[in-house]
């Protein structure tokens, strides 16, 4: 009777340990493993939108929104930059519109840092079609759109390398 007690005891205790080690690892995924991502973006206020002294509304919108910025510059971009930054468009009937666009004044860069950071700027950014968006806002047309935003995170760590080598 008494190693049958113990061996009770021990099935109850290993059932014990095997649903608090279950519990313990449903919090660490709730509470580390399913966050979302801290992540970096780049952000470009556009010729068009520098022009018409809009920038502090979007670094407002931009702060507003729950975005920390973690750098920032008025910058020119030159034509080979431009077409480096672009290189991906390069063949394509507006490739050379969009060059002229983007070399036609200054523009602002910003790295850009949030949970969700490229998902949230490109909603942030939205469509020009969509009210209240930055596009809708500040854009003019469909090239002269205010605002870049990069769209992955491989790209995002290649558009900001290009503008801020030293982060």
């Amino acid at each position: 009777m008494t190693r049958a007690n113990n061996f009770s005891k021990a099935l109850i205790m290993g059932g014990v340990f095997t649903v608090v080690a279950l519990l313990g690892l449903v919090f660490w995924y709730v509470k580390f493993a399913s966050k979302n991502e801290i992540q970096h973006t780049l952000a470009i206020i556009k010729p068009d939108a520098v022009a018409a002294g809009n920038s502090g509304k979007i670094i407002d919108k931009i702060e507003q929104s729950g975005f920390k910025i973690i750098a920032m510059k008025k910058t020119e971009l030159t034509k080979e930059k431009a077409e480096e930054f672009y290189a991906i468009h390069k063949g394509k009937p507006f490739f050379d519109e969009l060059i002229s666009f983007m070399i036609s004044g200054p523009i602002v860069v910003l790295v850009l840092e949030k949970e969700n950071a490229i998902e949230e700027w490109r909603k942030l950014m939205g469509k020009a079609e969509i009210e209240g968006t930055l596009r809708n806002l500040f854009g003019t047309s469909v090239t002269k759109n205010a605002v870049h935003g990069s769209d992955a995170p491989e790209t995002a760590k290649t558009e900001i390398k290009l503008f801020f080598p030293e982060l």
